[in-house]
């Protein structure tokens, strides 16, 4: 096993860890970070900070590691973390103009089943992309359509 690297911090460093760490209103995965980086400067063992911040031994690697590689900027969570949309822009688009523009057949407005049924959807995810774009079809008072020929 390799040596841990010595981390030293600027002061404006150990103002930064130290308020995240003390705040109250820090995340909690944001506050033991900050802590990692704080005692790893104080030349606390890994083993030590792991049983600190309730982590285990790897975890307390993995982010001194960052730490000194990255400063400040490796505590933060990297992008692309969590489920990536099933559908592309593209499908969300086809879906709101056919909100927007048309009918079903036989009815004066869109169920979200309908419309899953119609764009090959669920019918979550045409609720979510409703949602996200603040339409309620469901609720639109309905325009009269004239009987005449």
């Amino acid at each position: 096993m390799g040596k841990a690297k010595e981390i030293v911090l600027t002061s404006e460093e150990m103002m930064e860890l130290t308020r995240i760490a003390d705040s109250p209103r820090s995340r909690p995965r944001e506050v033991f970070r900050a802590r990692i980086a704080l005692l790893s400067a104080q030349k606390v063992s890994t083993t030590q900070t792991a049983l600190e911040v309730g982590k285990s031994r790897q975890t307390v690697s993995l982010w001194r590691g960052r730490f000194v590689r990255e400063r400040m900027a490796g505590l933060k969570d990297r992008p692309g973390r969590g489920r990536k949309p099933a559908y592309g822009p593209d499908k969300v688009k086809e879906i709101l103009h056919a909100t927007l523009t048309s009918r079903p057949e036989g009815s004066t407005r869109w169920s979200a089943r309908e419309m899953a049924r119609v764009m090959g959807v669920s019918h979550m995810t045409v609720r979510r992309i409703w949602k996200a774009h603040g339409l309620k079809p469901h609720l639109a008072r309905p325009s009269k359509l004239s009987n005449d020929k």
